[in-house]
């Protein structure tokens, strides 16, 4: 399945920058979104996987290899493996500015956001767009497919997890590629850092899905000093697959929490953290709750147009809301999100909403209907909400 809104985003950049970068974790599609593109390009692309030693051979002199192929997309993948090339980009780029040359000339595909960003902000600043490629989403799935949104939730948005055979098939997907990640790709991100480790903070972050980290806890629990633990969290967030969502920090005059939440972005991979195989086991666990916010919230900002801030908002008095999205201060959706199908708000609700000025005020449920809750709150489906976004990416 290919995400088609990304493909047509990354068509527009392509014909605004010289270099356009794609960012999302492994296997969430990059390769195959990119090949695509590169089928409705002409002439033919030229693809290069970084992590290939034939190909990496191919840029033993990366200058002369991009000139002889000068007039062509050329096609990096996996390139935080080979950080200075970033700097050669640049050179290669404004030469051929100055030459007048009008068409993009790379596609950058990249693992790890923060190497990433960091290397091309230095090198290729003004001359790059990102985009960032999530898993399958509730919409795309809505629109492709007649599968309920609880596979999708249950098995999480990578492409061979959502489209194994089987739930068992899937799990054990979703296992193979954690083991890779702690095995293979974090020892080559930086320090060695024992797998062992890593997966139990890991699960501990799945038992713990969308709550304030408390690092000092997290780091007893594993006898490591609190700098540490944030320091291996910084590597998940790096990799895509963690989310910290901040408090709102309005001033409204009230004691707020400064703690950010934390979240397991893919919802199957938390559940595989957990050893949940089946929407039942999902459903009689305690994380059910927490890991069906966790998926909303990830759908939601999936589709989140540009100019749009994510928060939450809670005061030590008790006013909460899960999600609170901000556009200039003139748009405010205060969002409530509830696995039941006959949902209910809290004063705290309530409160948080007048706190914060909420200009829409909405409960996310698991059912299809919108029906009003009260004169200002509306329940509605998960998708109703991510189709309203997306009207603004249009203005």
């Amino acid at each position: 399945m290919i995400n088609r809104e990304a493909q047509a985003e990354i068509i527009r950049l392509l014909e605004e920058y010289p270099a356009v970068g794609v960012l999302g974790p492994r296997q969430v599609g990059k390769t195959t979104l990119a090949e695509e593109i590169a089928a409705m390009i002409s002439p033919d692309p030229i693809y290069l996987d970084l992590e290939s030693p034939s190909d990496l051979a191919k840029l033993s002199q990366p200058e002369a290899y991009f000139q002889l192929h000068e007039g062509k997309l050329i096609i990096l993948d996996e390139i935080q493996r080979v950080p200075e090339l970033f700097a050669i980009l640049r050179g290669v780029i404004d030469r051929r500015r100055r030459q007048g040359y009008k068409t993009s000339q790379f596609l950058i595909l990249g693992s790890a956001s923060l190497d990433l960003l960091k290397q091309s902000s230095e090198s290729l600043a003004g001359r790059i767009a990102y985009v960032e490629l999530s898993g399958l989403n509730a919409l795309e799935i809505l629109q492709a497919s007649p599968a309920p949104q609880d596979q999708l939730w249950l098995r999480g948005g990578f492409p061979d997890s959502y489209l194994a055979r089987t739930d068992t098939a899937s799990l054990r997907w979703r296992m193979n590629f954690i083991s890779t990640y702690l095995e293979r790709d974090v020892p080559q991100l930086g320090p060695r850092i024992p797998a062992v480790t890593l997966r139990r903070l890991w699960t501990m972050l799945a038992h713990q899905q969308g709550a304030q980290v408390n690092l000092a806890q997290l780091g007893a629990s594993l006898d490591l000093t609190a700098p540490t633990i944030k320091r291996y969290l910084e590597l998940l967030e790096d990799l895509l697959l963690i989310r910290t969502l901040r408090p709102w920090s309005g001033n409204v005059g009230k004691r707020l929490v400064k703690t950010p939440k934390v979240y397991i972005r893919d919802s199957g991979l938390t559940h595989a953290l957990l050893q949940l195989t089946t929407l039942d086991d999902v459903l009689g666990h305690p994380v059910v709750g927490a890991s069906w916010e966790g998926f909303v919230v990830e759908n939601i900002l999936s589709v989140l147009p540009v100019g749009w801030t994510p928060w939450f908002y809670r005061t030590s008095a008790g006013a909460e809301i899960d999600l609170v999205l901000e556009r200039n201060s003139r748009e405010i959706y205060a969002i409530e999100i509830k696995r039941s199908l006959t949902p209910t708000v809290s004063k705290g609700f309530y409160l948080g909403c007048e706190d914060v000025r909420a200009t829409r005020r909405l409960v996310v449920y698991a059912g299809k209907e919108r029906f009003p809750l009260s004169s200002e709150v509306t329940a509605l489906s998960l998708t109703d909400l991510m189709q309203e976004l997306q009207q603004f990416r249009e203005e």
